[in-house]
């Protein structure tokens, strides 16, 4: 039998994704834990531009996958006790498969899920959980910072970690995209490479490139120059490393051409594709570096910890807005909108 605390309602309100950018709210049972599960009673969920098929499209499962908050009930066979905070990763991986025995639980080969997308998510008031990807933190670290610890900092720490693999020199570094991601990469980049690598930063909106300066970047605003213009501007030359968060496939072309010999393309943005007209010229010879980055490792959640208690001030000015979960259609309109950084679901 699990362990439940006796406050727990047997029916929550969650929100509903109907579809055409609508929101309205539903009743879901509250589920019980099973062998090796947790139930979290959330308090923060930090919204994603990958849940604007969701908001587009609609589904029947309750997204959200930044999700921070309490242990309120556990199943048998956990360790976990009652009353623990923390955050929840995205996927649940098996622990078993090649990729997993070795780290990469990212690479999963017979994941079973992915919370938000086919299992319930955090924009309910309790999600259901493997016990495996749960990582808690002190007392002292709120649940909305906690979600920092996810795709902020998991994956743009991720992202840079990946192309450091392929340069050990890297002195530019350029990022299409100034949302959440993008800043994410940002902000991790400054902590993880220090002061003397720049990082230049683009988008076509204000708002953010405001951010992004903010937190150490080079802005460049391409509605009124060129990402060659912009890096001229700035007075730096071809970068070693671009970092794709805007998910366009010009921008993408744009950036192979700008890399200096030697160059790292990551991929982290989804969406349109990458054409290499002349392998030998624009790839071979010039010895270039094509890496996709995929979230991050769970494993990675323990450095990026000790890293969010010792910047905590720095990363959070990544979040600009948070709102109630009773105001999450107008949350999800402001973020779509895009003058803000990271926008953070409270309840």
């Amino acid at each position: 039998m699990p362990t439940m605390n006796t406050a727990i309602p047997p029916v929550m309100t969650v929100p509903r994704f109907l579809g055409g950018g609508t929101i309205d709210t539903i009743q879901k049972p509250v589920p019980e834990p099973g062998l090796g599960q947790l139930l979290i009673q959330v308090h923060a969920n930090a919204l994603c531009g990958s849940e604007r098929p969701q908001f587009r499209d609609g589904t029947d499962i309750t997204p959200g996958h930044e999700a921070a908050g309490t242990v309120v009930a556990v199943g048998p066979g956990t360790t976990t006790t009652v009353g623990t905070s923390g955050g929840i990763f995205l996927m649940d991986f098996c622990g078993e498969c090649r990729s997993c025995r070795a780290g990469y639980t990212n690479q999963c080969l017979a994941k079973r899920g992915d919370m938000g997308f086919n299992r319930d998510g955090g924009y309910g008031v309790y999600e259901l959980i493997p016990e495996s990807i749960f990582f808690p933190v002190e007392d002292d670290i709120s649940a909305t910072e906690a979600t920092l610890l996810l795709d902020v900092m998991g994956t743009g720490g991720h992202s840079i970690m990946r192309a450091q693999r392929s340069h050990d020199d890297i002195r530019t570094i350029l990022i299409p995209g100034a949302g959440p991601v993008g800043l994410g990469i940002l902000a991790m980049a400054r902590i993880l490479l220090g002061p003397d690598v720049s990082v230049v930063i683009s988008d076509i909106v204000p708002y953010r490139l405001a951010l992004a300066e903010k937190l150490g970047g080079l802005p460049v605003l391409t509605s009124e120059m060129t990402l060659a213009e912009g890096l001229k501007h700035h007075g730096l030359g071809a970068p070693d490393v671009a970092i794709d968060a805007a998910g366009r496939e010009d921008v993408r072309h744009e950036c192979m051409a700008l890399l200096a010999h030697r160059g790292v393309m990551v991929s982290v943005a989804h969406g349109g594709g990458l054409t290499i007209q002349n392998l030998y010229r624009d790839f071979v010879f010039r010895e270039m570096t094509l890496v996709g980055s995929e979230y991050f490792a769970f494993n990675e959640l323990a450095e990026n910890y000790r890293l969010l208690k010792a910047n905590r001030d720095y990363l959070g000015q990544i979040i600009t807005h948070r709102m109630g979960v009773e105001e999450i259609q107008r949350a999800f309109e402001l973020f779509f909108a895009g003058s803000t950084g990271k926008v953070v679901i409270e309840q």
